[in-house]
């Protein structure tokens, strides 16, 4: 059966779909001895599929991995950087950091902290990304003075953004210190910088966001905690969820979890 190029490398887990669209835009990706084009098609098991001059096979295809990662302050949650800064790829063992197709699943910005999920399951990738599927996500914000309630309040019902209302969001204040307010914001939805963006419109700063969990998925689980720069591979039934929440049927051959398995270099 004939699929685009780029959902094939998708789902076989050598890049997201973003990034299997950048393959085939510069060059990297070949069909039947041909320099492939975004909207080719083809079918794994009669046409020749190469990326960086490597033949696509099925039976080449990596073992999928589910990772939770605390993303660390001053990371990108990208594969690659041009200027060369610290992605949350490097975070990984040499073992995982090449030929696997992992990826990060959406993103925390740089100067952001927290719960990050990494995979080289294309499709997964793509529904949960999707705004179609509204997984929530839990944050630890600190802003700058006391926001008023009506400012909250106006938080909390949805606010214009990129020229549409944002869902609404569950927001209380956990602690406040002459300085600063500290608010637990829970999103359905993720825009590009949304916390910070709607923060500024209404007039606080952003001192620190870190991002506790990604559904029930937290980075802290009764006796288990994942410290900056430390991830774990998801356990089967987490991977269920995930798979649940956006209509994939969950997969049988998981990799077994281990705790605590990496520590910032």
């Amino acid at each position: 059966m004939q699929e685009r190029v780029q959902k094939i490398l998708s789902q076989w887990g050598i890049a997201s779909r973003r990034h299997a669209e950048a393959m085939i835009l510069s060059g990297r990706v070949a069909l039947n001895g041909k320099v492939a084009e975004l909207g080719d098609k083809a079918d794994p098991h009669r046409d020749y599929l190469e990326v960086d001059g490597k033949r696509v096979e099925p039976l080449n295809r990596p073992q999928l991995f589910y990772i939770l990662m605390n993303k660390p302050k001053g990371v990108l949650s990208t594969c690659d950087d041009p200027k060369g800064r610290k992605t949350v790829i490097e975070l990984l063992p040499p073992n995982l950091q090449q030929g696997k197709g992992i990826h990060p699943v959406g993103r925390l910005d740089r100067n952001s902290t927290g719960a990050l999920i990494l995979s080289n399951d294309g499709e997964l990738t793509l529904r949960l990304t999707h705004p179609r599927y509204h997984l929530p996500k839990t944050y630890d914000v600190w802003v700058e003075g006391h926001p008023s309630d009506q400012a909250l309040e106006e938080w909390r019902q949805g606010m214009i953004l990129d020229g549409q209302k944002t869902l609404p969001a569950q927001l209380e204040i956990l602690e406040e210190t002459p300085q600063q307010t500290r608010l637990l914001i829970t999103l359905t939805e993720g825009k590009n910088r949304q916390i910070r963006r709607l923060a500024e419109q209404l007039g606080l700063e952003v001192t620190k966001l870190h991002r506790r969990s990604i559904g029930n998925l937290a980075l802290n689980q009764g006796q288990q905690r994942l410290l900056p720069g430390e991830y774990r591979l998801l356990k089967p039934a987490e991977v269920s969820y995930l798979k649940r929440h956006v209509q994939l049927e969950a997969s049988l051959a998981l990799p077994v979890a281990r705790r605590n398995q990496g520590r910032p270099r």
